[in-house]
Order: C-alpha cells, then sequence, then structure tokens
C-alpha cells in the first residue's frame, strides 16, 4: 500500500470504529409505568444499603465496647457506645422515619 492509500484506510477505519461504537453502545431506556414505583424501589435500595451499613457499625461497636472491657478504657468505651447508638439509628433508620411521619 502507497502512503495514501494508508491514510485513506486508516480515516475509514476510524470512522468505522466511531460508528461501531455509537451504535454499540447506544441503549434504549424504557420508562416506568408509576413513577411512585421507581422512587418507592429507589427509597428501599437506599434504606436497604443504609441498614447494611449500620449493621456493620453495630458489629464494630459491640466489639469496641468488649475490647474497652478488657482493657479498661473508659474512653474506648464511650466511643464504642457512641457507635453502638450511631449503628441503631442507621439500622432502623427506615421505621424510625415512618413512626414520625
Amino acid at each position: 500500500m502507497k502512503k495514501k492509500e494508508k491514510k485513506i484506510f486508516k480515516i475509514y477505519m476510524y470512522i468505522i470504529f466511531i460508528l461501531v461504537c455509537t451504535i454499540g453502545t447506544s441503549v434504549i431506556a424504557y420508562a416506568a409505568d408509576d413513577p411512585i414505583a421507581v422512587i418507592n424501589n429507589l427509597s428501599d435500595f437506599i434504606f436497604g444499603a443504609l441498614r447494611a451499613v449500620g449493621m456493620i457499625v453495630l458489629g464494630y461497636s459491640v466489639f469496641q465496647i468488649g475490647m474497652s472491657f478488657k482493657s479498661q478504657d473508659p474512653s474506648q468505651r464511650a466511643s464504642g457506645a457512641v457507635a453502638f447508638v450511631g449503628g441503631v439509628i442507621m439500622t432502623f433508620s427506615k421505621e424510625i422515619i415512618n413512626s414520625i411521619v
């Protein structure tokens, strides 16, 4: 191939590549029938993730309180108690909000 033919072929391949990427990555997104259902699903997902993080914090705080009794460290005990209360609030946040509303 000559230099000019290589350049034309290279441009042709770039165009093909761009077209394939553009057409291949386009996704049709269908809207839900009920927008409230979408909001409720998102809310359930967020509260589920928050509940999982709350359970992790609860587990860590129980471990921290247990270690503070072993080492007789009152500041670690207070920190563990605060983390425990925070974990309980995070775990039961959906129920707390529902009881307030």
